[in-house]
């Protein structure tokens, strides 16, 4: 008798193709628990312009793992990761449906594939190597490096200050190169899981013209707003939470650096291309179970078709 296998619902795909609809459409048909998978969504302060459920569909089902930081933090792959695991196994435990949703290949991917079981490193030794580099700067540490693990020194730029300092980190930490740990097999989190994928892959034209509408519907929602006050706080810009779509665009209209039909049009570019490279990505990387070949619209005949097939998976 093999491992007994739990379902996990997986909806991916670019922004503004629906995903968020189609998880609240199934959760509320197949008792359903909704988990978010994308990176910008897990960031308080910008509930408009990054495009979180309102309290209307929150309401609806048990929505998690949004606004979960706040702006001035960094979130990161394994914190996403440790916290998706643990609202996965509280949804079994509670005999509801986990459906991960969002538009982040990287925490997808993370989950339904696995991790590199490169360890995290301690604070000693991110310390010791943060003074390493403030005393004699990246490239001394990239020729550190080379000595240690000469294929991922030769793979990173001597200027790259966070890779290098990352991978001299696990050598420190570990006594094994990073190329090494890469060559190890990957580590699922989840080994009893079973996914059914979804993922949304609409034409270029229709992505478009969504995107185009959901950043004027955020405007008038007040997306100026959220971005001015974020803008106020005098956060580091490289920040997730201060490059998130739209946000640098319209914080520069807010300083006077261009009119806001220009910050608009800017934001409006920057989605589209965001989303024509999301699209690129679950078209090479992500194997489903489920392809639409366009957006979710939440149609009654639409929403009846989704819901068989998926219920045919499970």
């Amino acid at each position: 008798m093999g491992e007994q296998k739990f379902p996990v619902v997986v909806i991916a795909g670019p922004t503004a193709s629906g995903k968020s609809g189609l998880a609240l459409d199934l959760a509320e048909v197949l008792n359903g628990v909704v988990i978010n998978a994308d990176s910008m969504q897990v960031y308080q302060d910008t509930p408009v312009i990054s495009a979180v459920p309102s309290a209307a569909d929150k309401a609806r089902v048990p929505h998690k793992l949004y606004e979960i930081y706040p702006a001035d933090v960094t979130g990161s792959v394994v914190d996403w990761l440790s916290r998706a695991v643990a609202e996965i196994r509280a949804a079994w435990q509670d005999g509801k449906l986990p459906i991960v949703v969002g538009g982040t290949g990287l925490y997808l991917d993370n989950l339904i594939n696995g991790t590199t079981p490169i360890p995290e490193t301690s604070d000693d030794v991110k310390q010791k190597v943060k003074g390493m580099l403030e005393a004699e700067g990246v490239q001394k540490l990239h020729e550190r490096l080379a000595e240690h693990d000469a294929a991922t020194a030769d793979k990173l730029s001597p200027n790259d200050t966070t890779r290098v300092r990352r991978a001299y980190e696990v050598w420190l930490e570990t006594g094994i190169p990073l190329s090494v740990w890469h060559q190890k097999p990957m580590l699922k989190k989840l080994p009893e899981a079973q996914f059914v994928v979804i993922k949304i892959i609409p034409e270029r034209q229709e992505l478009d013209e969504r995107c185009y509408r959901r950043w004027d519907a955020m405007m008038a929602a007040g997306a100026l707003n959220e971005a001015v006050a974020l803008g106020e706080r005098g956060l580091d810009e490289n920040l997730p939470a201060m490059k998130a779509l739209g946000v640098p665009e319209l914080i520069d209209f807010a300083k006077g650096r261009c009119s806001l039909d220009e910050a608009s049009a800017l934001a409006k570019l920057h989605t589209r291309q965001y989303a024509k490279r999301q699209v690129t990505w679950f078209k090479n990387k992500l194997t489903a179970d489920i392809v639409l070949a366009s957006c979710y619209k939440g149609e009654a005949e639409e929403r009846e078709n989704i819901i068989l097939c998926v219920k045919k998976q499970l």
